[in-house]
């Protein structure tokens, strides 16, 4: 089972993104689903985080105010609302199920004028 990520592109500073994770098998009923980030020549870090259990998230610093995360249990799918774009945004972004170990195979963002 891998999880699917969609919705990358080159977009222009301030503009906004929507990313998405589909699970295309695990029941959508208990997960902590996770977006990371690796910029050019850099570290992974940890972006935003949602919990199924109450809904619980968290965001990195760096992103707070201006990125959403958020899940549709039917449809199995957590998205990555993300507005205010800035050059230091650009980064290939994965999402990930911590419980089970899954990852996506990434999808790039640019923002760039």
């Amino acid at each position: 089972v891998q999880l699917v990520e969609s919705g990358g592109g080159l977009v222009q500073p301030g503009g906004s993104l929507r990313l998405s994770c589909v699970n295309p098998g695990f029941a959508f009923s208990n997960y902590i689903m996770r977006w990371y980030r690796q910029p050019p020549g850099k570290e992974r870090e940890v972006v935003a985080t949602i919990h199924s259990t109450g809904g619980l998230t968290t965001y990195a610093d760096s992103v707070k105010g201006r990125f959403t995360i958020s899940s549709d249990n039917d449809k199995h799918t957590v998205y990555l609302q993300m507005n205010s774009l800035k050059p230091e945004d650009t980064a290939v972004y994965y999402c990930s199920e911590t419980i089970r170990g899954l990852w996506g195979q990434g999808t790039q963002v640019t923002v760039s004028s």
